[in-house]
């Protein structure tokens, strides 16, 4: 796996944050819209699948993958639609979506409402994990996506998704022992496990957090032939999650410089497709 050309690629899209990329007036766009537990996140891709556009928020309106504060999301999508097309000089039409795996069809229809809400079309519905391959390109092993409330993972065998779980443990779970350890607030625990400089102190402090983790992706691989597991997601942006999960698992762990952005870029990809 080129894990060069896949950290360029979110590199690109991180610039896109900041920035915005030229586009032809006519030319087909490709949205992606991420309902995270700790963030939304809209991606807008051009005609070549290039990032042109990114906005995101912090927000606490999904819970272990599910809408709890349907108001607040519309609003929250509607906000960073509308920003991305005064950024981009016209209006986006169509996005996909994803939900963690083994969503409910109820839930999924509660997402797709989310963004229709914001003025979108729904093209596309995906489970996450299947949604950050279209980045990693794996034809072979297991795509483990930690957000913020749950677990979810894809088994692909010669390119194809074979098997899909999900269970809520996360990166909600990881703040509450840091804010339980350290006598803090969830949301100081949330911005201290996030602060580079702290994450070597913090890693001990949720290693048994890290530990249930493997434990789900053991549980879910056992019997299977997995040559090597690939962390996406928010959570996995944690320094040496992965050289904990390897020793849990017995298995080879790779994730790319930025996890957190390879799912939303994943989700725009698959927008028409």
């Amino acid at each position: 796996m080129d894990f060069t050309f896949i950290d360029q690629q979110i590199r690109d899209l991180e610039s896109c944050l900041d920035e915005t990329a030229s586009i032809l007036p006519d030319e087909k766009l490709y949205v992606g819209v991420d309902l995270g537990t700790a963030y939304i996140v809209v991606v807008v891709l051009n005609s070549q699948k290039k990032p042109v556009a990114c906005a995101m928020e912090f927000a606490q309106v999904i819970k272990d993958g599910l809408v709890v504060d349907y108001i607040g999301a519309t609003r929250i999508v509607r906000k960073l639609v509308e920003d991305l097309e005064k950024r981009l000089g016209r209006s986006l039409e169509k996005a996909a979506i994803a939900v963690p795996p083994e969503t409910g069809n109820k839930d999924c229809k509660t997402h797709s409402y989310v963004v229709e809400g914001a003025g979108l079309e729904v093209t596309k519905v995906l489970d996450e994990p299947t949604a950050a391959n279209a980045v990693l390109d794996v034809k072979n092993g297991v795509i483990v996506d930690i957000g913020g409330g749950t677990t979810g993972l894809s088994v692909i065998e010669d390119g194809k998704v074979v098997y899909v779980a999900d269970e809520a443990t996360g990166g909600t779970h990881f703040s509450l022992v840091v804010s339980g350890s350290y006598k803090i607030s969830f949301e100081e625990a949330e911005n201290l496990k996030k602060k580079k400089d702290k994450q070597r102190e913090i890693l001990p402090v949720v290693i048994p957090v890290i530990q249930k983790i493997s434990s789900i992706i053991n549980n879910h691989i056992k019997g299977r032939d997995i040559s090597a597991i690939y962390l996406v997601g928010g959570t996995c942006c944690l320094s040496k999650i992965e050289e904990v999960i390897e020793k849990e698992t017995g298995i080879p762990v790779y994730k790319p410089a930025n996890p957190f952005l390879v799912t939303p870029m994943g989700i725009a990809m698959n927008c028409f497709d």
